[in-house]
C-alpha cells in the first residue's frame, strides 16, 4: 500500500499538513500489518458511528481500540528503531531535524 504523504528519508515517519506522523512498523510481517490495519479501520468505523449517535461509551471504547491497533503497529508507544534517536512523532517538520527535508522538499528541488 503506497501512501501519498511523502516520508522521510530514514522511513521514520510520513508528513500531513507538515506534521510528522509515526509510520507503522516495517519489519511487521505483510500479513499482521494487513490485519492491524483492517481492525484500525474497523475502529475508526466505530467511533464515527459513536460520534453519529452520540454514545460517548462507544466511542471511548473505539478510541481506545484505536490506540492499542495503533501500539501493535507501532506508531505509538515505544520507538521501533533502535539507533537511540528520539521520537518527533506528531511535531512539525520544520520544528525537526527533518527541517531541511521538508523545506527541500516543498521548494521542488
Amino acid at each position: 500500500m503506497k501512501s501519498s504523504y511523502p516520508t522521510t528519508p530514514d522511513g521514520r515517519y510520513f508528513v500531513v499538513k507538515g506534521r510528522l506522523w509515526r509510520c507503522a512498523n516495517p519489519q511487521l510481517n505483510v500479513h499482521t500489518k494487513e490485519r492491524l490495519i483492517k481492525e484500525l479501520m474497523q475502529g475508526r468505523r466505530e467511533k464515527g458511528d459513536a460520534m453519529r449517535k452520540g454514545d460517548a461509551l462507544a466511542r471511548e471504547l473505539a478510541r481506545q481500540h484505536i490506540d492499542r491497533v495503533k501500539h501493535a503497529l507501532g506508531e505509538r508507544g515505544p520507538t521501533w528503531w533502535s539507533d537511540g534517536a528520539p521520537d518527533w512523532n506528531r511535531h512539525m517538520a520544520c520544528n525537526s531535524p527533518y527541517a531541511e527535508w521538508f523545506f527541500q522538499l516543498n521548494s521542488g528541488k
